[in-house]
């Protein structure tokens, strides 16, 4: 079943539960305020016999005959509160005991109306009206007391009723959510341990999970695109080696000719004024072509060591020492553009610890996308500081170039994203971003079209730093 029906069916389950207890609550709350509202009468109605009674005991002890009026007086207007009031008083104690509460008080009336106020009176007839006094007002007393009881038990069962169904909607709902979010959970680790994977380039599939619902049409997703990348991976990454390469070589190439023109040089002079040389110039003349030939060697090793990439080697490094390299790589192509170059390096920038050929990559890769945005010229900006959190080193690669839009920012460092149409492959800043996250340490990109871009790379200092 889909996850989504999974969750709608489960709301709808603890919604009709809800519901119910809402029904259940609505219902004992009306009972209640109705067999309240009963209570209220029947405090005034036993006031009211609570007033014959002493209006009745004025009459027999002390002969007053104006208590008998009275009473008759409470019994009409008692008669007229019950029939104005049955409306309330049926619903909470039933028509049964209305008929009997008022038969008890015609009763009552009745054992009045012969008395016409003899003195003393007759002892039998005083014995029938305190007896049918005592009977109206004992029940009255029951049946208010009796609700009163109800009326509390009434609370207690909705008391405990709803205090069970809140920690059974509660554990029907933890129980769910448990279940369901365990579910996406687990298939979402799965799903984060291969992205990650396909982040550093292995594009093992997951195979262990077989689920119906979305997550497993996501995972499926996944791996399809996880066997593309690796049918296509090396291809594109040779590609783009290759692509570099062809950068670098026609670089380094025109940066050689310089020394091997005066290595050329040097060996023409030597030639045509050996005879009138003396030894100490004849030894500066060969140390500059020891010098020359020293400069060829760096140049081609630096080439070499780029060229062939190695497993990861992180170890204490001079990161300025690193961005001195890399520049010997990329000069040739920056004096090519007509970019002027300022660098400002911390001197005393604290080592780093890394993979020195992968930091070089990725500088490389930055150093040719801003000199590839600067067609015609302007400046490149490098510099290093320390973070300012002081636990990191920042690198900044600045240029004036074109920018880049900011519809495109958030897919900078996406895989196969390029703002270089055809010319790019989209994948140098990816593998930047990969290897610098690789290091702990993160890549920011700013850019405003037609001002320049500027890409900080922040390492992680060691600890003991």
């Amino acid at each position: 079943m889909k996850i989504e029906k999974k969750l709608i069916l489960s709301n709808i389950i603890n919604g009709t539960f809800i519901i119910l207890i809402g029904l259940f609550a609505f219902q004992n709350l009306n009972l209640v305020l109705t067999k309240l509202r009963f209570v209220e009468i029947a405090d005034d109605l036993n006031a009211s016999f609570l007033a014959m009674r002493l209006s009745e005991k004025n009459y027999f002890l002390y002969q007053d005959r104006k208590a008998l009026g009275e009473i008759r007086e409470k019994v009409a207007a008692t008669t007229q509160t019950l029939e104005a009031e049955k409306g309330d008083i049926i619903p909470a104690i039933g028509e049964t005991d209305l008929r009997k509460l008022e038969s008890l008080l015609k009763a009552y009336a009745k054992t009045i109306e012969p008395v016409r106020g003899t003195v003393p009176p007759d002892a039998a007839q005083e014995e029938r009206i305190r007896g049918a006094g005592r009977s109206l007002q004992e029940y009255a007393d029951s049946i208010t007391r009796l609700e009163r009881k109800r009326v509390n038990d009434i609370i207690q069962d909705a008391k405990r009723i709803l205090i069970f169904s809140f920690w059974a909607i509660l554990a029907s709902a933890l129980l769910i959510g448990h279940f369901i979010s365990q579910k996406i959970v687990r298939s979402l680790r799965q799903i984060e341990k291969m992205t990650r994977s396909i982040s550093e380039g292995n594009f093992a599939q997951v195979r262990d999970i077989r689920s119906r619902d979305e997550l497993g049409s996501v995972i499926d997703a996944v791996n399809h695109m996880s066997e593309e990348l690796a049918h296509r991976e090396e291809q594109i990454l040779q590609s783009k080696k290759l692509a570099s390469l062809g950068i670098l070589t026609a670089g380094v190439a025109h940066e050689i000719t310089n020394p091997l023109n005066n290595i050329s040089m040097i060996a023409q002079t030597y030639e045509e004024l050996y005879g009138q040389l003396g030894e100490e110039q004849r030894i500066s003349l060969m140390q500059k072509v020891d010098a020359e030939t020293e400069r060829i060697r760096k140049i081609v090793k630096n080439l070499l060591d780029f060229s062939k990439p190695k497993d990861a080697q992180p170890k204490e490094a001079d990161l300025n020492a690193v961005i001195q390299k890399t520049l010997t790589l990329v000069q040739n192509m920056i004096d090519v553009q007509n970019i002027e170059t300022i660098i400002r390096l911390d001197q005393g920038l604290p080592r780093v610890f890394i993979d020195e050929h992968q930091v070089q990559q990725v500088l490389v890769n930055l150093i040719t996308n801003a000199v590839q945005a600067m067609t015609a010229g302007g400046r490149l900006f490098i510099a290093t500081r320390r973070g300012k959190d002081g636990s990191s080193v920042e690198v900044t690669v600045k240029d004036t170039g074109q920018g880049i839009q900011p519809g495109f920012l958030p897919h900078i460092f996406d895989p196969f994203f390029s703002t270089k149409g055809e010319g790019g492959t989209g994948l140098g800043l990816s593998v930047s971003y990969g290897i610098i996250r690789n290091h702990r340490g993160d890549i920011r990109v700013e850019s405003k079209p037609g001002v320049g871009t500027t890409f900080t790379v922040e390492l992680p200092l060691p600890a003991n730093s």
